[in-house]
């Protein structure tokens, strides 16, 4: 090549090297919670406007503090609010800026006729202690995340909790009600693992569900879509509430410049304005009008706990002791398909539920007390079912060993039945649930293969819709593994009313601690 050629190119590389670095945008990875996916259609105007661009990783809270505990590099963090992060001493010290950019309270939405008739239509009066006494007396029925799971739900324990303690001061573990508490949540009647699912899944069981605890947007939301048969009226407790103002966390020290670029443009009033009105979630900058968008109710903030041991009792109380316990139908792939890595797989993420997974998702992702856990393996036929009630959650107990044992006990051949599997997973809730209505009932099915035995997709779906009420409502939440269809996989969860899992892009033992959140 003639020198001339060669210093050309070597200019041209230069050029774009700096264009790179100075004239075009600058990505900032962002571990950040579900709850902001729905700021993305703003994205390309905060690119065009500053030249960054985000990226986000949507993690649970819980899973994101593993990250960024493990030091997982990152630049960024956007979960609805970092309160327990910061009382994690390994990820605070991690976390070297923190700005709020929205805020939206938790609340309790109810249906116009029950609050109506309950008398709490404009009555700023009402308390947690209300809406305990119609819960406990099977009057309130309702949904709400898995404080495990989802900031939502913890936000919402946390408020109630502290509610109940009715100490006016941060809750501490010897003040914390559990009676009170079990009585509140004697009337949560659907869980699940993020926010907009539960939303979701409200709107597919209105007629049953008589409300719904989630962020004070997402309520209004369902109000303004349609698609309910009756509008909610929040409810915005006398005591007070937890209030998520969504922190952009500077992970990154290197990047301070660029995130307080970013901070001065999303707090400034025009971009406030669209994120209002984007997402329904109040602005920070008080010179952004809110107009009628939300209710002129007084919010008063509860004091949130400043241990974290207080807040990891309220996690275990809620999961072994107050809320209903589940019922859980493991519908396994043991076909031929499975053997070696990918039984190692299932053997190593059904293990982790056993509470060998010492992580901070695997604690609170682990069976909990009072659970009935059901094994369904399955090749060319159903195998040897088996049931077991869990007594120590903590892992130490026989009844952990037994599924253990069981665990390790899984072998690989033969053929797919994933159809004639599923209905004996839906005939094992339906023995069940006559003796035990008020369990949650879920089944998970994990398959790496196409069906090639028994009854087809077809057929199951006509005979899933012949079943009664109470067992169509049962949801499948379907793990697509290996070589799995993912069509039959998605229409099973879509029929079922579950959700579709994604183990080829995610480890399994990863997936299998999601899927918790909904059970």
């Amino acid at each position: 090549m003639q020198p001339w050629r060669w210093l050309a190119l070597c200019l041209f590389a230069s050029a774009l090297a700096l264009s790179g670095c100075f004239g075009g945008e600058e990505k900032l990875t962002v571990l950040a919670g579900s709850e902001v996916r729905d700021l993305e259609p703003l994205l390309d105007r905060i690119a065009s406007d500053t030249g960054i661009r985000l990226e986000f990783e949507y993690v649970g809270t819980l899973e994101g503090a593993d990250r960024l505990m493990s030091g997982q590099i990152v630049d960024l963090a956007w979960f609805s609010h970092a309160k327990y992060l910061t009382l994690l001493t390994a990820v605070n010290n991690r976390i070297r800026a923190q700005e709020k950019i929205m805020l939206s309270p938790v609340v309790m939405g109810v249906k116009e006729s029950k609050a109506r008739a309950w008398g709490w239509i404009d009555a700023p009066d009402v308390t947690w202690r209300d809406i305990a006494d119609k819960a406990a007396a099977g009057e309130l029925r309702f949904a709400m995340t898995n404080p495990a799971s989802s900031n939502s739900g913890f936000s919402a324990l946390v408020g109630v909790a502290s509610a109940l303690a009715q100490t006016g001061d941060a809750l501490r573990v010897e003040e914390i009600n559990t009676e009170a508490l079990r009585r509140f949540f004697a009337g949560q009647v659907l869980t699940a693992g993020s926010s907009g699912w539960l939303a979701d899944a409200y709107v597919a069981n209105q007629d049953r569900i008589d409300g719904l605890i989630n962020y004070e947007s997402v309520l209004l939301q369902l109000n303004q879509d349609n698609q309910l048969a009756e509008k909610l009226y929040l409810i915005y407790p006398k005591e007070g509430i937890i209030t998520a103002d969504y922190p952009l966390l500077l992970i990154n020290p290197d990047k301070r410049e660029q995130y307080q670029k970013l901070v001065d443009y999303l707090r400034k009033p025009e971009m406030q304005r669209a994120i209002m009105e984007r997402t329904l979630r109040r602005p920070v900058n008080l010179q952004v009008e809110t107009g009628d968008r939300f209710p002129k109710q007084v919010l008063v903030e509860l004091p949130f706990p400043n241990d974290v041991q207080v807040l990891d009792r309220l996690i275990d109380g809620y999961l072994d002791q107050q809320r209903r316990p589940a019922h859980t139908v493991y519908v396994l792939d043991v076909s031929g398909s499975m053997d070696g890595n990918r039984l190692r797989d299932l053997r190593t993420a059904l293990l982790g539920l056993t509470g060998l997974d010492t992580s901070l998702t695997g604690q609170f992702a682990r069976f909990r007390s009072r659970e009935i856990i059901t094994m369904v393996p399955f090749s060319a036929d159903v195998e040897e079912v088996t049931n077991f009630t869990v007594d120590d959650p903590t892992g130490q107990g026989s009844d952990m060993g037994a599924i253990r044992q069981a665990i390790e006990d899984l072998t690989a051949g033969g053929g797919t039945a994933i159809y004639t599997a599923l209905r004996k997973a839906y005939e094992t809730v339906d023995a069940a649930y006559p003796t035990d209505p008020q369990r949650y009932y879920s089944i998970v099915l994990m398959s790496d293969g196409e069906n090639n035995e028994g009854p087809s997709y077809q057929e199951f779906a006509q005979w899933h819709r012949s079943l009664p009420p109470e067992l169509q409502n049962v949801p499948v939440f379907t793990i697509l593994f290996g070589d799995a269809n993912q069509g039959e996989m998605s229409g099973i969860a879509e029929l079922t009313g579950g959700r579709l899992f994604d183990a080829q892009k995610e480890p399994l033992s990863t997936i299998f601690k999601e899927i918790r959140g909904y059970q």
